[in-house]
């Protein structure tokens, strides 16, 4: 690897304990959560010029201590997860109807709502970035405090030349109230290059018509480009003056479609990294997604 310049690409944002059904009323183990299932395909889709970190933080306890095992055998670099004696990680429970998904939390007191908390940390984690991602559900376990902390320094960042990649993946019940989810959604697309929004998800939140709709709204707020995802839908790539769908694959008995969007979101961000044009990154990302959603749980192994 002599030679080749190495870059970093921050991924932010809390990984979970991940409840996923083996059958016969038995659960399989696993660690993920949105930014770190991107992060995970992120470290599999980029070359070997990108280092992948994780910006986290984590308990010093045993089921801590698996987790950061496993970040380090995925690949990605954990210099910047922060250690919290007393603290541990959220978990969660996957339920399937078919392939579709919904999930029960138990987050409450988990360490990742303290990412942000230390300044002199958060400052040397986007310091020694080149490119970033963080979502929506990132902005809601935060303070508001820590939250205003992250999203001015990713403007700063993206101020400076760098990609900032934003995921609103909005999850309405962990924020107080829509008000506030709407003012941070805002804040971050304003401080974003690249916003991915789920256009059901826009609909339902900010009452958009169609996906064309949300991807003007998030270029006036200042974000340089836009892929509205749709599920089985085209995504819809908006930037300059160029619009235009992209088809998603089919997938006739899709499986488990968790992580489907990260995974999207990976493939994408890979390739913008790697110099590829806007819609041949959308073409990658549902790519992705059409091989993770054949496999139960978010991360494809």
């Amino acid at each position: 690897m002599t030679g080749i310049p190495m870059r970093r690409v921050v991924s932010i944002g809390e990984c979970m304990i991940e409840l996923a059904s083996a059958g016969q009323g038995l659960y399989r183990k696993g660690f993920a959560g949105d930014t770190f299932n991107t992060a995970w395909y992120l470290r599999r889709q980029l070359g070997a010029d990108w280092r992948v970190a994780y910006l986290t933080a984590l308990g010093t306890d045993t089921t801590s201590e698996e987790m950061l095992g496993f970040f380090a055998d995925a690949g990605i670099e954990t210099d910047r997860v922060r250690r919290i004696d007393g603290a541990m990680p959220g978990l969660y429970m996957i339920h399937l109807d078919g392939a579709e998904r919904s999930f029960s939390y138990w987050r409450d007191t988990s360490a990742a709502k303290q990412l942000a908390a230390d300044p002199e940390h958060l400052d040397a984690a986007i310091g020694t970035g080149d490119a970033f991602y963080f979502s929506g559900i990132t902005l809601a376990i935060l303070p508001p405090a820590d939250r205003a902390a992250l999203l001015e320094r990713l403007g700063t960042a993206k101020a400076a030349g760098k990609t900032v990649a934003f995921d609103p993946n909005l999850r309405p019940r962990l924020w107080p109230d829509p008000a506030e989810m709407h003012r941070a959604i805002e804040a971050a697309a304003s401080a974003a290059t690249i916003c991915l929004p789920s256009f059901p998800d826009e609909e339902a939140a900010f009452d958009d018509a169609s996906p064309a709709a949300t991807a003007e709204r998030y270029l006036g707020l200042g974000a340089g480009e836009v892929v509205v995802k749709d599920g089985r839908d085209p995504a819809l790539v908006a930037y300059a003056d160029k619009r235009q769908d992209v088809a998603a694959e089919t997938v006739t008995q899709p499986l488990d479609t968790t992580g489907a969007g990260d995974s999207f979101s990976a493939a994408y961000l890979a390739a913008r990294l790697s110099g590829l044009p806007p819609v041949e990154a959308a073409r990658k990302g549902h790519a992705l997604a059409a091989q993770v959603v054949r496999h139960y749980g978010a991360l494809m192994r």
